[in-house]
């Protein structure tokens, strides 16, 4: 009897569980594409940096501010460790500056000026896999699209001279991420 109630509580819980452990990590297609992730917002928040245009002459190479997530075990692994283990998956969500008032971007709210959180504007990911990405230091790169929703359902691994040649270049000695920018990840 207690062998049947074990089977019955893998298959009616066993499956949510694996459905929730599929809605938090890296989800490869058949034809080696990134499924858009889901579920990142319960994840851990590392930061939301910013480069406005408004501060960069109006180009700036990144617009938007960058709240970047993480799953809570890969954050803890790469706190003990200084490396993020494989298959992590990081997600930074992109959103605008709040309808900008001033010419730096910025604008007036209740708490005083400065830059707020506007529309959602894209969707980036990276995933560490030192086998499947060898030749990008062990970490892939996606986009899903850099304009309002809805985004792409998958993406291709990005060109190198689109984002991993800047990571290698850059911040090839802190495991391919700009820690300097978060400080879950900078003060671990």
């Amino acid at each position: 009897m207690a062998a049947v109630v074990v089977s019955l509580t893998i298959l009616f819980h066993g499956e949510s569980l694996l459905a929730q452990e599929k809605t938090s990590s890296a989800v490869f297609l058949a034809d080696g594409k990134l499924k858009l992730p889901t579920g990142f917002r319960n994840w851990v928040f590392v930061g939301g940096p910013l480069t406005p245009n408004g501060l960069n002459g109006g180009h700036a190479n990144f617009p938007e501010f960058h709240n970047v997530y993480v799953e809570a075990r890969n954050l803890k692994a790469y706190k003990e460790t200084g490396k993020f283990p494989k298959g992590t998956l990081i997600v930074k969500e992109l959103t605008l500056v709040l309808n900008p008032t001033f010419p730096d971007g910025s604008r007036t709210e209740p708490s005083g000026r400065g830059f707020f959180n506007g529309p959602f504007n894209g969707i980036d990911a990276t995933v560490e896999d030192s086998k499947r990405f060898a030749k990008t230091n062990g970490w892939g790169f996606f986009t899903f699209g850099h304009h309002a929703m809805p985004y792409a359902a998958s993406a291709a691994e990005a060109p190198v001279n689109e984002c991993a040649g800047c990571h290698m270049a850059n911040v090839a000695k802190t495991d391919m991420t700009w820690v300097q920018f978060y400080p879950l990840l900078r003060d671990k």
